[in-house]
């Protein structure tokens, strides 16, 4: 479809805040692909949920870069940084805090979880069982923590990460759907190419001692304010009627294709147009296309689907069923 004359002379010479949009977001790609050897789109997807002000999930076999995209990140920005290992024992005041009683004072005082923090890494959060992993639920959805009828907020921005193995693998326990739906994007790792892993490998092992996640090469290049502008500047990309209809009715295709037993709700299209509008913030542009809305509905609606037992049974993935429903779906033309 055609924007109207001044979203062409948008397109064509992008404004100053474009502009500076678009310079920010490449000095934090920059920074990220010094450490995350060969997942390039990872780190797009992840910075477009950073701009959005969503939560992303992270499923990968072990060791492809999961926790290192995080450390970047958060060193980027100036970030304070959080990690969780969820376990099996894990409590849900382990990560979000508990009221404690203090014998100097002779009074009770809240100890804060490691949740009150910028980024925080749910690292493996399916290896903790479902009560542990819904202590998520109103950190990720209100950005607060109620302890003792208290209602504590965290530092804004906020940002969850979250990490998994394939849900095939032993000792994970699947999210409970509500869970899932509070991620933004669900963005799958997959293995470095022959290329990559070689780098990878040289990098690690080349006069160093052990395994440690290296991010000294990292410079911030953002502050958390610069952020929040950042994120400002996405609510406010144009999204035409048409556009907005499209990612609605793609939304709808879940719930009508035979191959689909659960499509996505609402909160499904919610996400899908605060990720396009970061997409065009990153495009430099000030308005979002049909393109932005299909290109990125995998990793928002992935987590929010289920495939029916017939064809999971006959090796269909979740991607290859999604892609049929949303392909029945026709884009708006100018």
């Amino acid at each position: 479809m055609n924007p109207d004359s001044s979203s062409r002379s948008i397109s064509s010479a992008p404004s100053a805040p474009a502009a500076a949009a678009v310079h920010a977001v490449n000095q934090l790609r920059h920074e990220l692909r010094k450490v995350v050897v060969g997942q390039d789109d990872i780190v797009d997807q992840v910075l477009i949920a950073l701009l959005a002000g969503g939560h992303v999930l992270l499923e990968g076999v072990p060791g492809v870069g999961k926790t290192l995209i995080v450390l970047a990140l958060s060193r980027s920005i100036g970030a304070t940084f959080g990690r969780v290992q969820f376990t099996p024992d894990l409590m849900p005041s382990d990560i979000t805090g508990h009221a404690m009683y203090d014998t100097a004072t002779g009074q009770f005082r809240i100890r804060r979880g490691p949740v009150f923090v910028n980024f925080l890494l749910a690292d493996e959060i399916n290896r903790a069982p479902a009560k542990t992993q819904a202590a998520l639920l109103e950190l990720m959805q209100e950005r607060q923590v109620t302890i003792e009828n208290e209602a504590l907020a965290v530092p804004s921005p906020f940002m969850t990460l979250a990490t998994q193995n394939p849900v095939e693998h032993e000792g994970t326990y699947p999210l409970p759907e509500a869970q899932l739906d509070r991620f933004l994007l669900k963005v799958r790792m997959s293995y470095p190419t022959l290329e990559h892993e070689n780098a990878i490998v040289r990098g690690v092992t080349l006069g160093r001692v052990g395994e440690r996640l290296n991010v000294d090469a990292i410079e911030q290049v953002l502050d958390l304010s610069q952020v929040a502008s950042l994120q400002a500047s996405v609510a406010n990309v144009l999204v035409d009627d048409r556009v907005l209809d499209y990612g609605v009715r793609l939304v709808r295709a879940t719930r009508a294709h035979g191959g689909l037993v659960l499509g996505a709700g609402p909160r499904g299209g919610i996400a899908l147009i605060r990720v396009a509008r970061a997409a065009a913030v990153m495009g430099g542009r000030t308005f979002v296309t049909p393109d932005d809305v299909r290109a990125h509905a995998l990793p928002v609606l992935r987590h929010r689907v289920s495939v029916s037992p017939e064809l999971a049974v006959e090796g269909l993935d979740v991607d290859r069923v999604l892609n049929a429903a949303l392909d029945t779906v026709e884009a708006p033309r100018s």
